[in-house]
């Protein structure tokens, strides 16, 4: 129906015909001439439609916005005086000689023109994604899921597919469960990543695989997640963890090249145990030049319980922020910031305003500085660099809590006084993770999952001391966004069962839930290793915007809902009855 694309309309096609077909994106009737705006996915163009042509100018009168026309018209080259630098197609326009009327559109329950909620915009979403800023992400976003399958192709990994009706497995989340109409009273597990079976594939002898796959985990949701997503899969053998590193370093580079020609650089590699002491975070956004500085040692004989006590804490830390100008804060300010942290556990937020440097103690202003003596606060202006103008915002607590309230507060900080750099690209590597975590009840948990093979140790070091196990695991973070992770995976039965025993799963259990991959272990398995990244949250980056569901063209709100299809819904009765279901709670919700 179409010869061009709105979009692609220059002045190489002047004096051409061209047929046309989209959508109008805005009419005007200036008296003697309509002016239509079409658009298409490739962009907009200017058609003019004189009113000498009079079955088209009468049917131009009766066009609004969203009709879906097709229009046929001449090429023309704009007057100098009449281009528009704003539009790709701005140095031509299109004479129309033909109009048909496709389809006509109702008033639309979105304003293109206004800011509408994205309740709305997920309800009415086939509208939603024919403006131009979500016809471009939704763009990019093929553009990089072709980008990844090109270079993986050309470094020899094979696309292969795996089930998505399989087992539950650990992966940190809940399943979400389908049941089996054949074997009732049975469920299959949606996969929250292919590990094990990708796993499997490198013991079949598959050294390079790689898969674009649908995930699914029934967590509470935030911007960047969903119940839903895509995972770039990549799994290896005989490769080092510096080699899977390098290899997908090298295709998060080109892709940054290829599709917004920006350098990224080498990516600096940093372990864990510093991310968390520098900035509070596994995942930090260097762009923010702010930083925690610990200062238990200066602090441990002060009189002050709140410092001293995690100070001599082996479980505690105090640490600082030194935030430059920030003796500008207002009280108020500063109590909101206090109540930022308690949002992640903390009790408080003790401040020091640096208000002349050259004065020394005379030159502090802060509620604290009456319990600490002279040689403490000079002690700390020393080690945070303070100048005058300044502000030291302290934490002091577990130190988990500190950690995460002052990792927090740090990025809150850089957002909201402009001291991160927006316009930066800052990507690393997190290595070096601790093996394992510990709940409140000492119990163990996988840092990352239980398949992780920890870095440079024996089966019998590992439960000899768990806790000092250091997992060969790496993240790759940009901006503050984690966009993979991977590892390292264990490859031996006994690595892979001590492993499980240190997590509390018990021998009967790890054969009924993971027997075949023990079985597997069993029969020349490869070291191998991979990494998977968010293809969302990729394309999120790339795209400039802090929303994952920006960069999905069908997403679920922040309650797992559709609000287009109404998903979820109530399941008919009869199907219910046939998978042997009773459903307790939708019955209790009707009364």
């Amino acid at each position: 129906m179409r010869t061009q694309y709105c979009g692609h309309l220059n002045t190489s096609l002047v004096g051409q015909t061209v047929e046309l077909c989209g959508w109008v994106n805005r009419r005007r009737d200036l008296g003697g001439l309509i002016f239509i705006d079409m658009r298409d996915r490739e962009g907009i163009v200017q058609v003019v439609i004189d009113p000498d042509m009079t079955e088209i100018f009468a049917d131009a009168n009766q066009l609004r916005n969203e009709f879906c026309i097709k229009l046929s018209g001449e090429v023309r080259a704009r007057p100098d005086s009449q281009i528009n630098k704003d539009m790709v197609t701005g140095e031509v326009e299109v004479y129309a000689t033909g109009l048909e009327i496709i389809n006509r559109s109702e008033a639309l329950p979105l304003d293109f023109n206004q800011t509408n909620s994205e309740e709305q915009r997920l309800k009415y979403r086939y509208i939603d994604l024919r403006r131009p800023e979500m016809s471009d992400r939704i763009k990019l976003r093929a553009k990089a899921s072709s980008f990844v399958r090109r270079f993986l192709d050309d470094n020899g990994f094979l696309d292969i597919e795996t089930p998505v009706l399989t087992k539950a497995t650990p992966e940190g989340a809940r399943d979400y469960l389908v049941p089996s109409r054949v074997h009732k009273g049975s469920f299959y597990a949606l996969p929250q990543s292919p590990q094990l079976f990708k796993q499997l594939l490198m013991m079949s002898g598959f050294d390079r695989y790689y898969q674009i796959v649908k995930c699914f985990r029934d967590e509470d949701l935030r911007a960047d997640r969903q119940p839903e997503f895509t995972q770039i899969d990549i799994e290896t053998s005989f490769m080092s963890a510096e080699q899977v590193r390098g290899v997908t370093e090298t295709m998060v580079r080109d892709m940054w090249q290829e599709l917004l020609n920006v350098d990224l650089g080498d990516f600096p590699i940093m372990p864990f145990s510093e991310a968390i002491r520098r900035f509070g975070s596994d995942k930090p956004d260097l762009r923010n030049p702010l930083e925690l500085v610990d200062v238990a040692d200066l602090v441990k004989d002060v009189e002050f319980k709140v410092f001293s006590g995690p100070a001599n804490d082996e479980k505690g830390r105090v640490a600082v922020i030194r935030v430059p100008g920030g003796a500008s804060l207002s009280r108020k300010q500063i109590d909101e910031y206090g109540s930022f942290v308690g949002i992640y556990g903390a009790k408080g937020l003790a401040w020091m305003k640096v208000n002349d440097l050259t004065a020394g103690v005379e030159g502090i202003q802060s509620p604290v500085a009456k319990f600490l003596n002279e040689e403490v606060i000079n002690g700390i202006l020393e080690r945070t660099g303070a100048q005058t103008g300044d502000i030291i915002l302290f934490g002091a607590d577990k130190a988990n809590i500190v950690s995460e309230a002052m990792g927090a507060l740090r990025v809150k900080l850089g957002n909201d006084l402009e001291l991160t750099d927006s316009a930066a690209w800052k990507p690393l590597w997190v290595i070096d993770f601790p093996m394992f975590e510990q709940d409140d009840e000492g119990n163990l948990h996988a840092m990352h999952h239980p398949f992780t093979s920890p870095l440079n140790m024996t089966a019998e070091a590992l439960k000899a001391n768990p806790a000092s196990a250091i997992s060969n695991a790496y993240d790759m973070v940009i901006n503050g966004y984690e966009v993979g992770g991977g590892s390292v995976r264990i490859h031996n039965t006994e690595m892979q069962s001590a492993v499980f025993d240190l997590l509390g799963i018990e021998e009967t259990e790890q054969r009924l839930k993971f027997g075949f991959l023990l079985d597997a272990l069993k029969y020349g398995t490869p070291p191998h290793a991979g990494l998977a990244f968010g293809l969302d949250r990729l394309v999120m980056l790339l795209c400039g915007t802090d929303n994952i569901r920006d960069v999905i063209a069908f997403p679920k709100t922040t309650a797992a809902a559709c609000p287009l299809t109404n998903a979820p819904s109530l399941a008919n009765p009869a199907s219910l009855e046939e998978l042997a279901i009773a459903v307790t709670a939708a019955k209790e919700q009707q009364a």
